[in-house]
C-alpha cells in the first residue's frame, strides 16, 4: 500500500486541467487488486495490519470498502494535494523493523496490481437530502456505478446529472446517492454513484420501489446522461469498519 509522490508542479496542472475548487472534498483512494485465490490470505493480512496500526496508532485514518470483484479500497481524506508528500506510516516501519517488510511481502503476494488516486466529492450533484455523509449508520452494503465519458462531453454529462437530481429531488425520492469525480492518478473522466442499503435485499427493494416514485419520465432524464457517457460499470460490496482506522487522540 504505496503513498504517491506528487509534485507541485503536477498539483497546478491538475487543479487547472479540471478546474476544481479548493473548496471540495478531496480522498486519496488506495486499491488493491485482490487475486481470488489469495482472497483469504489477503484478509488475514489486512486484519494484522490494522491491529498493528492501533498498536502504532500512525497519525492518518481511512474508511475501507471491498467490492464484489476482490477489490479493497482504503479511503483517507485530503485537505490538500500536498497531504500525499505525508509519509504516516514512518515511524510506524522503523518502529516495526523487519516485521513491517515481511507484512508487506505477504500482502504482495495476493495481487498482482495495485494504485493509488484521488477522487472528489461533487456534493451539488449529490442526493442526500439530510446531509452528505460517506457512511451511514447499519447501511454498510453499496452499490457503485461508475459513468465514463469523453472530455469533449463533460459538461453534456454534468447537465444530465443535474437533471437526474432534480428528478429525485422534486418526486422526493428515498434513494439517496453521492457523486464523486475522478481525479488525479486516473486514466479516465468518470463520475461515480454510491448508494448505500442495509443488505442486498435492502437495495432491490429501494430500486424497484424507485421506479415507481420516479414514473415513466425517468427514462427520459436518465438519456440525459447515457446518450454521452462511453460505458458503465456497476459494482456491488460493502464498507469494512473492521478494516478501518483511526487514530487514538
Amino acid at each position: 500500500m504505496k503513498t504517491i509522490k506528487s509534485t507541485i508542479l503536477l498539483a497546478l496542472i491538475f487543479c487547472l486541467a479540471f478546474n476544481m475548487s479548493q473548496a471540495q472534498k478531496m480522498y486519496q483512494i488506495h486499491q488493491d487488486n485482490v487475486k481470488p485465490s489469495m482472497f483469504m490470505h489477503y484478509e488475514k493480512i489486512a486484519k494484522e495490519f490494522n491491529e498493528a496500526c492501533k498498536m502504532h496508532n500512525p497519525q492518518t485514518s481511512w474508511v475501507t470498502a471491498n467490492t464484489n470483484d476482490m477489490k479493497y479500497m482504503y479511503i483517507s481524506p485530503l485537505e490538500n494535494m500536498a497531504d500525499l508528500d505525508k509519509r504516516p506510516f514512518a515511524d510506524m516501519a522503523k518502529a516495526m523493523g523487519d516485521k513491517w517488510a515481511k507484512m508487506f511481502e505477504e500482502f504482495d503476494k495476493c495481487y498482482d496490481s495495485h494504485r493509488t488516486y484521488v477522487i472528489y466529492l461533487v456534493e451539488d450533484l449529490s442526493y442526500m437530502p439530510e446531509g452528505i455523509t460517506m457512511t451511514q449508520e447499519g447501511e454498510n452494503y453499496r452499490d457503485w456505478f461508475y459513468i465514463y465519458f469523453t472530455p469533449q462531453n463533460a459538461a453534456k454529462v454534468r447537465e444530465g446529472m443535474k437533471a437526474v437530481k432534480d428528478l429525485y429531488t422534486t418526486k422526493k425520492s428515498k434513494v439517496y446517492y453521492r457523486i464523486y469525480r475522478n481525479g488525479f492518478g486516473t486514466s479516465e473522466d468518470y463520475y461515480l454513484v454510491a448508494a448505500s442499503s442495509k443488505d442486498e435485499i435492502d437495495s432491490a427493494t429501494k430500486s424497484k420501489a424507485n421506479k415507481d416514485v420516479l414514473g415513466p419520465e425517468r427514462w427520459d432524464t436518465f438519456r440525459k446522461v447515457m446518450d454521452y457517457a462511453t460505458r458503465v460499470e456497476e459494482y456491488s460490496g460493502e464498507m469494512r469498519p473492521d478494516l478501518s482506522y483511526s487514530p487514538k487522540k
